[in-house]
């Protein structure tokens, strides 16, 4: 089972010695969640009027991408709008400051890609078995293919209600990988090209990419599984923030609401343990390269 280990972190750009940036990136790089309960986004005065308005458009979160500015997923204009996008923006920064002097060793290699606000409670949403995130899962993007890059994820619960975000934490990657190994189907010769070609993805699809996209959906398809599947229940208090290797650690969203998230890319071999990867656990399970 995958952990959750507590750090006392504070402060956004955290003054750490070696030896507790080196735990932290054991602790992510072996499958744990990094739980940092005293680090709390505060919110401005302005930004809380956010928290009592109907922000989203047909998307189950906003998004933001530091790199163009741009915001998606949202039907606030004007004022609202520009208030959204500047809260945002201050978290997309907050979490470069912090991942730059907790993941020292990584330097110059995470590269920070979308930032999301999820304002939607988790209880009772209604979506397809696919996007429905309260089935145990691990991460990987459809149209954007990882290839050889990890996905490292920093969460914030902002909520101002002061309710906790309810997690459940799965079983070890390598595990869920065997359970469901005989059942991965090799893509069709060629399919990678047509879908960059026909705009699907935005690079080619690796193999590895193609069997961590069935194993998300083996993952949440099968409700045998997510009924026997042992986990740990965690609840991230309001105010409190984790990060979280997403591609490695099972894991499901069951309850809360009012978060901010940011996603970040790693190379494998960027790694102090690469071995450790998803990629790597795959290829030896498989026995050949797969990116």
């Amino acid at each position: 089972m995958s952990h959750v280990v507590n750090f006392a972190v504070s402060d956004w750009a955290p003054r750490l010695d070696a030896e507790t940036q080196a735990s932290i990136i054991d602790a992510l790089e072996s499958g744990d969640v990094v739980f940092l309960p005293q680090l709390e986004f505060v919110l401005e005065e302005k930004e809380r009027t956010l928290f009592q308005s109907a922000l989203l458009g047909r998307s189950k979160n906003i998004s933001f991408l530091p790199a163009k500015g741009e915001l998606k997923g949202t039907d606030s204009i004007g004022s609202e709008r520009h208030v959204l996008q500047a809260m945002m923006a201050r978290f997309a920064r907050a979490t470069a400051d912090l991942t730059s002097h907790l993941l020292g060793l990584y330097a110059g290699e995470l590269k920070q890609a979308r930032t999301s606000f999820r304002p939607v409670e988790i209880v009772g949403r209604q979506t397809s078995w696919r996007k429905d995130d309260s089935r145990l899962h691990v991460d990987n993007f459809p149209s954007s293919p990882c290839g050889t890059q990890r996905i490292l994820r920093v969460f914030s619960n902002v909520d101002p209600g002061n309710h906790p975000r309810h997690w459940r934490v799965g079983e070890p990657f390598e595990s869920v990988a065997r359970h469901y190994l005989k059942t991965l189907k090799a893509p069709l010769p060629g399919s990678s090209r047509v879908l960059q070609t026909l705009g699907i993805t935005k690079t080619r699809r690796s193999e590895y990419d193609h069997y961590m996209l069935q194993l998300h959906d083996r993952m949440k398809a099968d409700t045998a599984y997510q009924q026997r599947a042992g986990y740990t229940d965690v609840s991230f208090p309001s105010g409190s923030s984790w990060m979280v290797f997403t591609d490695h650690v099972s894991h499901a969203a069951m309850a809360g609401q009012f978060a901010l998230e940011q996603t970040f890319m790693l190379p494998v071999d960027a790694m102090h343990t690469p071995s450790q990867a998803p990629l790597r656990i795959l290829e030896g399970l498989m026995q050949r390269r797969l990116a």
